[in-house]
Order: structure tokens, then sequence, then C-alpha cells
């Protein structure tokens, strides 16, 4: 079978951006399914059982499917523009991980089922809903919501649904899939600049920081632009544009580690010689402490009150999602612990689909070095030493999981403590200052 290196080598040219470097790998798209099909054709191969469940999730099961099992994997789709490892580095080494488990005979004395699972639209670039997939599983968003969440071209998840062949009227928290999950282990390339400093290739996810996302749509008065006088005009991009050149200042001023972060626009109708009617823009918002977060967001709201009322224009503020601050669960991380204890204690400022399931199963997350720091662009970076070092990493956790392995000095919650007191960086990707999709 193959390992790490080759299998990510077989979908490096999927959805490569065609405009430049960087792939477009939407949620619920033709790519992401191309993506899918892969994934169903690798597991085929392994001889294992897949299915697709009511919320899009993908599961190959490597043992007969039971209570208390053991899972791991990650997502397919990426953010606008996105690297090549953020999701399909789990999603490959839990494929390079079942072989050597395979190889090696440790299957056949697995004491827990394990299965593979792949999520969708865990970036929330095609619906602004970061984690989507998991979220309804877990039932972390309301299924008529989700369902009537619309795409830029105006489609709903609905619609959208039933062309990936989903019925919508299942779509939603799925209870019994949910107790079935004894443990998930999610695997993912570093988000930020924490390993760079260590000799370490693999880090433990300790916890991931409270984020959100807000809408702002500013409304004014569409005019011909050569014919309004500068003192006429209600123009929603001007008071748009004040808050969003505010914003750093502001978060700032708040306090120094929240990370505040606008990286998409929409301005309608868009004409070069039109003065706009409305603006909107997305606002990412990240901190440790979720009464933080809140004070950012108040700081804002009252800002574009004010610069909408000094350019004559109205605004409304709507949150999209919001995940407060998780911590992965201790027990779990103590087991990881045990059979890593090189591995540093990491906080994540990237949300993850292992952070929405956490407040539901026993989760954990293990984070592989990014030499570049940068993640959600082009030049994030995953060596092929450390690639492999997180394929080991993760069959080590599996073996400890599956109940094939005893651990060698197991950690306890004051070692895990003690761990995360002299965690290497301040934070995943809030190190490097991405605001990113999730």
């Amino acid at each position: 079978m193959s390992d790490v290196v080759s299998l990510l080598r077989q979908i490096e040219d999927t959805g490569r951006d065609a405009r430049g470097p960087g792939y477009q790998r939407p949620g619920f798209s033709a790519t992401e399914r191309e993506l899918r099909d892969w994934f169903l054709a690798e597991a085929a191969r392994r001889g294992l059982d897949t299915e697709i469940d009511a919320n899009g999730i993908t599961w190959a099961w490597a043992t007969p499917p039971g209570e208390n099992a053991v899972v791991t994997g990650s997502h397919l789709d990426s953010v606008p523009g996105g690297g090549e490892f953020d999701g399909p580095l789990g999603v490959a080494s839990a494929l390079a991980a079942f072989d050597e488990l395979k190889s090696s005979g440790a299957l056949e004395r697995a004491r827990r089922p394990l299965a593979l699972a792949v999520f969708p639209e865990e970036e929330g670039s095609r619906f602004g809903v970061a984690c989507l997939g998991s979220r309804l599983l877990t039932g972390a968003i309301d299924a008529e919501r989700a369902l009537g969440l619309k795409d830029s071209a105006g489609d709903t998840f609905a619609e959208v649904a039933r062309g990936y062949g989903l019925d919508p009227e299942r779509v939603g928290r799925d209870q019994s899939r949910l107790a079935g999950i004894g443990s998930f282990i999610e695997l993912h390339v570093e988000q930020g600049i924490g390993l760079i400093r260590t000799d370490q290739a693999v880090a433990i996810g300790s916890s991931i920081i409270g984020h959100g996302r807000w809408h702002f749509s500013f409304a004014g008065q569409g005019n011909h632009a050569g014919t309004t006088p500068m003192s006429h005009r209600a123009d929603p991009v001007v008071a748009a544009s004040r808050v969003i050149g505010d914003i750093p200042t502001l978060a700032a001023a708040t306090d120094a580690s929240a990370v505040a972060t606008v990286g998409r626009t929409l301005i309608h109708p868009g004409g070069t010689n039109v003065i706009a009617s409305a603006m909107s823009f997305w606002l990412d918002i990240r901190h440790p402490d979720d009464a933080v977060v809140e004070q950012v967001l108040d700081a804002i709201r009252q800002r574009a009150g004010s610069h909408a009322a000094d350019a004559g224009v109205q605004v409304t503020v709507s949150q999209e999602s919001y995940s407060p601050t998780t911590h992965f669960t201790a027990e779990l991380n103590s087991r990881l612990t045990s059979v890593l204890p090189q591995a540093p204690l990491l906080p994540s400022g990237a949300g993850h689909d292992a952070g929405i399931l956490a407040a539901h199963v026993p989760s954990a997350m293990l984070y592989v070095r990014n030499p570049t720091g940068v993640s959600h662009a082009p030049e994030e970076a995953c060596e092929v030493d450390d690639q492999r070092a997180g394929v080991d990493a993760l069959v080590r956790v599996l073996e400890r999981e599956l109940g094939l392995t005893e651990p060698t000095g197991r950690a306890d919650d004051s070692a895990i403590g003690s761990a995360e007191d002299s965690a290497v960086g301040p934070a995943d990707d809030s190190a490097a200052g991405n605001g990113g999709a999730r």
C-alpha cells in the first residue's frame, strides 16, 4: 500500500487554482466530490466498508462497526487559495496509519472498532459556517437553519445537498452515531509557528481558542458616480471601509492577544461608475477568553454604528457562527502523552472538527510541523520526514486506543498541566496572525 507521501501526490493536482498558486476545493463542490471519490476508492482497495451518512460525512470501517469505536480522519475541502496539507494530510495519514496497522497484524488483535472519517465543508468557505458536517452531526447547528444557508450563487444548502446525494429530511443530529464513537483523533498540519522552534515534528493539541464570525451589512443609496455631489451621497463603501481600517486598532486596544480579521467583502452592484447601494464584510474574531471576543465585537459594532451615521447609511450585524474555547478531553490527552512523551502540548487558534466533537465525544488532535508557519495560503508546507513522523505518531496513538499496547509511564493530569505551562508558542495559527476561514 501507499505511504502518506505518495497518497498526497495522488491528489496534488486536484483543485489547483487555475488563476494562481494554491487550491480551490470548496465544500460540497464537484472538486470535493472528486476528492471524496478518491478516498472511497482508496478505502475500497484496502477492503474497508464505506458509507456516506445523512450529513455527508464519509466513513470507512476497518473492522465491523460497533460501540466505543476509535475514529481518525479530517477533511478534504480548502479555503479559497488554500494550501496543500490543510485537511488532506489528516485523511492521507489515516489511510497510511491503517496500512501500518494492517501490515503488522495489529488490527486482528484490536479490542475496539476502528473507522476513518472525512468531514465535509470544514472550512465553511461555501456556506459560511465552519465545520458544517460535524456541527450537523452533533446538533451544534440547527438543521433547519443549515438547510437555509446560501452560497455566493444563492443556492441553499438544501438544494446543494440534494445534488450531492443527500436527503435534506435526514440532515441533523445523529445521536446513535455519536454514541458509537469512543474517541476521535484528528491529525492536522500545524497552522502556526509553535513547532518551528523545537526539534519535535509532532505536537498534541491542548485547546482551541474561542472564535466566531459576524456579517456586517451596510445599506446606502446607489447613484451615479459622475452626477452625485460628494455632499449628497449615502455611500456604504465609505462607512464599511472606515470600519475595516479601524479593526486592528480596536482589537489591539481591547486585548493584545486578540485577533480580528476581515477576509471577505462584497459590494453591490459592483459597477465602476456606480455609487454602491450596499456593502458587506465578514468579521472573524478569536481569543482564549470568550468575554474578550465579545468586548472586541462590541467595540467594532459601536464604531460601525458611528461611521454608518456619519456616512448617512444603515448597518446591521448578525452572527453566523461561534465556538467557545474548547479544551480537549483530559483523559484522552493523558493517554496520548503516555505514548508520545516528547510531544509538546499546543493551544490552537484554528477551529477543527475535533473541536466541535469534543463537547460530545472524547476528542484529541495531533499537529505536524509546518516549517513556514503559514497556513490557509499556498506557502503552507510539511516536510516529507515530518509527514511520516506524523503517521508514526498516529499509529502509536491508535495502537494505544485499540488496546494493543500498554502505556509506558502514563501521564496524569498534573503532568498535562505542567506540559501546558511549558507549551511552545502562544497558539497555533493565532501565533502566525492568520484569521483564516476557520
